[in-house]
Formats: C-alpha cells, structure tokens, sequence
C-alpha cells in the first residue's frame, strides 16, 4: 500500500480531525527518557523503539487518576494485540519516576505489561507542543496521596518507522474517552500490519 492511501486510510479511521500541533505525515520529535517497566527504571528511546515496529506514545496527565488509570489498564488488557501488530506503547506524563515505578508496576494499571516515561521538565510534551497545565497544590491522587506535578493533556500519536505520525487522537479536539484512545490506536496499527 504506497504511503499517501495508508495516510488516507489512517486518517479515515479518526471520526473528528485534531487540532493539536503535530499533524499526520509531521515527523515525530526524537526523544529518550528515563522509564519504568514493572517497577524497574531505564531509559527509554523512541528511535530504539521504531526500529523494531510502529509506536504509540501516549501522553496522559497523572498516573493513579481516573481517566488515566482506565487508559493504563486498558492499554495493558489489550497489549498482546499491539504486540502482534509489530507496535510498542510508551505512556509519557509529567510524573516522576518513583510515580512510575509503582504505577508500571501496579496490577491494576500497567500491569508491568508496558512502559511508562517520566517528563517532568515538559520537554517532550513541549517538543509536541502539547499544553502543559499546572495542577492545584492540593489535589491528591486515588491513592490519596500529592500529585505534585503539572499535567500534560491527553494525546496519542501512532508513529510510523520511518518517524513520520500516522494517527494523532486528542480527548479535547476528538472528544474520545481514554479507552477509546487505545482502541483507536490499536485499530490503526493492526491495519497497518495487514
């Protein structure tokens, strides 16, 4: 399939266009970042990454929060099919790494099934030119504990290994659920493993 009809096609699977910065055919920016899997750190390279296959990146704005539970867990029920699409996940948020290492690790999140990567400074979510909203002093977690940390707001992207953006889903333009962020992304990579 020549590379503009799996753009269309993609781009067809997406009900509502999204208005945020990187558009489908933009290349993705490179990135590494610290990470955790399981509980256990490293860093994490997206060009590593994109040799192997496609990419989600998905960026959310707290672990142990609602929406972005729901989206950890089911990005972890449906990893199997990301992983015979050829995929990987990267989750990215604004949370620490000892956050990370609790959430990645946490049966009823990630499920140690995936990873997740830390951006406290906001570059990555500033180099997608994604918006970064400070969060209340005192808002807690489902845990009950500090979050403490500016949210990046919800965006996925499917990139592609030639590190262009195959799909771009955003829950404020696209008005989709955190579930259907991973259902729609893994929509869109199975179609690209056919």
């Amino acid at each position: 399939m020549n590379k503009a009809l799996l753009c269309l096609t993609l781009s067809s699977l997406l009900s509502v266009p999204s208005s945020a910065a990187l558009k489908v055919s933009d290349k993705a920016p490179e990135f590494s970042a610290p990470a955790s899997l399981a509980g256990k750190e490293f860093e994490f390279s997206l060009k590593t990454a994109l040799k192997k296959g496609p990419v989600v990146v998905y960026f959310y704005p707290s672990a142990f929060t609602k929406g972005c539970d729901i989206e950890a867990h089911t990005f972890a029920q449906d990893k199997e099919k990301f992983d015979a699409a050829g995929a990987t996940i990267i989750g990215v948020s604004a949370d620490s790494v000892a956050r990370l290492n609790a959430f990645s690790a946490d049966p009823e999140y990630c499920a140690g099934k995936f990873p997740v990567a830390s951006d406290e400074n906001h570059k990555i979510a500033g180099s997608y030119d994604l918006t970064v909203n400070e969060g209340k002093p005192d808002m807690k977690d489902v845990r009950g504990e500090a979050i403490g940390h500016a949210f990046i707001e919800r965006v996925t992207y499917v990139i592609g290994k030639d590190h262009k953006i195959l799909a771009t889903l955003s829950s404020k333009d696209d008005k989709i659920s955190p579930a259907e962020h991973v259902e729609k992304a893994l929509e869109i990579v199975q179609k690209l493993a056919k």
